[in-house]
């Protein structure tokens, strides 16, 4: 069982860790700029773009659900007429999100807070990268496909020449076209069409068979219609409140100051490293707890997600260790301005405890997601943020400041691992008994 759960984790890890690589190396470009308010810029644009991208991800969750458990089932046609619905979803959302390009941006800039110049550099930056929407939601669809087909090397293969092509670009427009932010999100935007590209070589290379049993009558099932977006409700509700809670994260930080800012859009970062660390022990127990929900192995079910827990645990402990001593390292290599640098030194506490108190919360979404328990995880968010923002961020910011901000987010994290642990029996085992 272990060697199944590291066969589609290290794989999810290698091509996760390049998404926050790409994070750190796009904020080291603009923190060796002349100010700070580059950094303010690609933080507010990424904001914008959590709202709609991660807004959009129960795609690939419900996606890599559904899949898995119909690879369980040994049912191909079930598998390809799911992926054939969600691509569908995409281009009708795409094409909404392309036309309203200019409100969601004008009502984005009136929440969202930041100075004047960071409001201009960001507001720039959107309007280049959100020309990238229809291939960045594809690319959601086709890695949740190939995972819940328990094909974890194909993403992997798509996120590593992603994130390098962008890599590429962005250090090519910034520095010899000097577009600065403008550079970062051209060479996002290039990127995620090359991605969309090698996602639809690789089906094509291995999948091509299935077209065959693409079904007009099955993609418009209204059962399977039904149970598709009640699901994908949940989990948008579920990403939403994630959404939430970071977005008003970075936008207090704004609000406070460009320097607080600065800081919180470094430090953040560490906590979303860790994540996709993680996130590669997650992946995989969508693909084995849908896979085997779906062939009804229950024995093995329980035993994935102990294992899981195990690997969670001692990934969790790693990362604490490593970031005990070496937090002001990695500061100083992504940004070379003093200030900031200093300003953080209050806050790496914080950052220190998010391993432990995040790691469960990491892999229940993996093992929900697997098994599509959808309302359990809808409820468990709703849960967590309240306690972000009711008892903790309102009461207690107007005497910690930004050490409100920074209690909140480790104390959503932990009830989420909290409340999705009491929830266990009775959303996955039971239903199944």
């Amino acid at each position: 069982m272990n060697r199944n759960i590291l066969k589609l984790a290290v794989p999810n890890i290698v091509s996760n860790i390049t998404v926050p690589l790409l994070g750190l190396i796009d904020l080291a470009l603009m923190g060796h700029l002349d100010s700070e308010v580059y950094i303010g810029a690609i933080a507010l644009g990424g904001v914008l773009f959590n709202f709609i991208y991660w807004g959009f991800s129960f795609l690939r969750m419900s996606t890599s659900g559904f899949t898995a458990q119909a690879y369980g089932e040994k049912d191909s046609s079930k598998s390809i007429n799911i992926l054939v619905r969600a691509l569908l979803v995409v281009a009708f959302a795409s094409l909404l999100i392309l036309s309203l390009q200019a409100p969601i941006a004008w009502a984005s800039f009136k929440v969202i807070g930041g100075s004047a110049d960071v409001e201009a550099l960001a507001k720039s930056y959107f309007g280049i990268r959100i020309w990238a929407a229809p291939a960045a939601l594809s690319l959601f669809v086709f890695n949740g496909w190939f995972l819940g087909m328990q094909n974890a090397r194909y993403p992997m293969i798509i996120a590593i020449l992603v994130n390098v092509v962008n890599i590429i670009l962005s250090v090519f427009f910034v520095f010899v076209l000097h577009m600065n932010s403008n550079g970062v999100a051209l060479g996002t935007a290039i990127s995620q069409y090359v991605g969309l590209a090698t996602a639809l070589i690789l089906f094509n290379k291995r999948y091509r068979h299935l077209i065959k049993a693409i079904s007009k009558k099955a993609i418009l099932d209204i059962h399977l219609l039904v149970q598709f977006f009640k699901v994908n409700t949940d989990i948008f509700i579920r990403t939403f409140c994630i959404i939430l809670v970071f977005t008003f994260f970075t936008s207090k930080s704004a609000s406070m100051n460009d320097t607080i800012l600065a800081v919180n859009s470094l430090l953040i970062q560490l906590l979303l490293f860790f994540s996709f660390f993680i996130d590669g022990f997650a992946y995989a127990g969508e693909a084995l707890v849908g896979k085997y929900i779906g062939a009804g192995n229950i024995p093995n079910l329980k035993k994935v997600v102990k294992l899981l827990f195990v690997w969670g645990f001692g990934l969790a402990i790693v990362f604490t260790l490593t970031y005990l001593p070496g937090v002001n390292l990695i500061l100083k290599v992504l940004t070379s301005q003093t200030e900031v640098i200093e300003s953080a030194q209050a806050f790496l506490p914080w950052v220190i405890l998010v391993p432990v108190a995040s790691f469960a919360s990491f892999i229940w979404d993996g093992i929900y997601i697997g098994a599509t328990a959808s309302k359990a995880m809808r409820n468990t968010l709703l849960i967590s943020t309240f306690v972000f923002f009711a008892p903790v961020y309102y009461f207690l910011n107007p005497i910690l400041g930004n050490h409100a901000l920074w209690l909140g987010m480790i104390l959503f994290m932990l009830m989420r691992g909290v409340v999705q642990t009491i929830l266990y029996k009775r959303a996955i085992l039971q239903p199944l008994q």
